[in-house]
């Protein structure tokens, strides 16, 4: 496992409204994570289009980064500088549902967001002034790419300053699936869901106790069992605690089905809770 996960940084730039603060977003996540940053123009060079971004960033000091005009199609043009390159990690934004307080994935940043082989973050209200990330969720998932997600949220609110930590683990409803018609069957559900906590939070607590403790020391570090639906369980969860950032497994593979019949992270790309990472 690398507790230096993001050597370098990406974004699609486009001349919109959001530019500024899109720009002071990257920078800033740069000069917290030491990272180098790759700014991606789709379209045609212009010493115009320089100048507008040298004028942005020189509002910070030391960044090192470098400007990439491509033509062609966003998608393809993202994701293959994204490789050339060797980009860690890759920031998009998100849109607002016109008339609600809702972010959702727009259809370019979704395709990307599946295909993508580096990290992902999410953006839904980038910032010229910062906000600062205090309480970061993050799954906990029983599956191979979770330990490395978990340690990637601690170095991330290590870099970030964050104040504590929530290891969610959901269970699906079907695990605990357990009729319940008079006391004896009720005490036998509520002695295996007992047993379910404890077995996770032992699960969790190995996995934490293997991150170096520089990075989980001085945060207030948090284990919450929740029963639902993969995906939408977690989201709920970020919202109702009002999470600065949910940290998320990379899906193992994205097919038609899986997005005819969402599960997962695609319950996440639908509607955005909060900031979200996703860890590749």
């Amino acid at each position: 496992m690398t507790l230096k996960p993001f050597k370098s940084i990406g974004i699609g730039v486009a001349f919109s409204p959001n530019l500024k603060a899109n720009l002071f977003e990257v920078a800033r996540l740069s000069q917290f994570f030491n990272s180098k940053l790759i700014l991606i123009h789709v379209g045609v060079a212009s010493e115009e289009k320089t100048e507008a971004l040298k004028i942005i960033l020189d509002n910070f000091s030391n960044i090192d980064y470098e400007v990439v005009f491509k033509t062609g199609d966003p998608v393809d043009v993202i994701l293959s500088t994204s490789e050339a390159k060797q980009i860690d990690l890759l920031v998009l934004g998100a849109l607002q549902r016109e008339n609600f307080l809702k972010y959702y994935v727009g259809s370019i940043a979704r395709k990307i967001t599946r295909r993508a082989k580096c990290s992902i973050l999410l953006l839904i209200k980038p910032s010229i002034e910062r906000v600062s990330c205090r309480h970061i969720v993050v799954n906990g998932l029983e599956d191979p790419k979770t330990e490395q997600t978990i340690t990637s949220a601690f170095y991330v609110a290590k870099q970030l300053l964050a104040e504590r930590i929530t290891v969610v683990e959901e269970i699906k409803q079907n695990e605990v699936a357990v009729k319940v018609d008079d006391d004896k069957s009720l005490r036998k559900a509520t002695i295996y869901k007992e047993k379910l906590r404890l077995r996770e939070e032992t699960r969790i607590k190995d996995i934490i106790a293997h991150i170096p403790e520089e990075y989980t020391s001085d945060i207030t570090i948090k284990s919450q069992l929740i029963f639902g639906q993969q995906g939408y369980s977690i989201g709920h969860y970020a919202q109702i605690s009002r999470a600065d950032l949910l940290v998320m497994n990379a899906p193992s593979k994205m097919t038609f089905w899986d997005r005819l019949f969402p599960h997962d992270i695609e319950h996440i790309l639908t509607e955005l809770p909060t900031d979200v990472l996703i860890i590749q």
